[in-house]
């Protein structure tokens, strides 16, 4: 009986999970908390393999099983970006204050959007006298309201924070990884 030498991979080797990130409305504070895992980060990719994310420079996404997704929905195009990314994300993960609960950009939720666009664009002092609204068909249009993500489409776990700590993503991450429920102690809750 021959035996193959050359094989070396195992039978059942594990497959290495795909993890996508995406960023709404929101101040990529979270995508920078996550770099700070810094060279754990390193630990992480020999479980992990990324799609779309800065890390990538991925613009679309495929099938992923884990999506960290972090921001709200200020405009159309970040709810059709969150639609597409939920549809190929087995497991989505809001990321942050933005992304559970509408963050500091909700904060202009009671407010006029027409006030708002007026004062910005038309009658602050030193603008020209010809200055108007932006409206060009490439720019996506406003909603009245900031929403937090659970509102147009369903969430599977919350990583709180503003941003979340790096450890609090090591943590979660890892537990996510190993098939238990994400369980973060109060000392890994971080709102700056």
């Amino acid at each position: 009986m021959m035996t193959n030498t050359n094989s070396v991979t195992p039978l059942h080797a594990p497959r290495k999970l795909k993890v996508a990130t995406v960023s709404l409305a929101g101040c990529f504070g979270c995508h920078m908390s996550f770099l700070d895992i810094d060279e754990r980060l390193l630990q992480l990719l020999e479980l992990i393999e990324f799609d779309r994310s800065p890390l990538t420079d991925i613009k679309t996404v495929g099938r992923c099983d884990i999506g960290l997704i972090e921001g709200g929905l200020c405009n159309t195009e970040n709810v059709h970006v969150l639609r597409e990314f939920r549809a190929n994300c087995k497991t989505l993960v809001a990321v942050g204050a933005c992304a559970i609960n509408g963050g500091l950009p909700a904060q202009r939720n009671s407010l006029d959007i027409g006030n708002i666009l007026t004062s910005v664009y038309g009658s602050r002092v030193g603008m020209s006298s010809d200055s108007a609204i932006p409206n060009d068909p490439e720019l996506p249009l406003i909603l009245n309201q900031v929403h937090p993500i659970h509102e147009v489409v369903h969430v599977d776990y919350y990583l709180p924070g503003c941003p979340p700590s790096a450890d609090a993503f090591w943590v979660f991450l890892n537990d996510l990884m190993a098939g238990r429920t994400p369980q973060l102690g109060h000392d890994l809750m971080h709102y700056d």
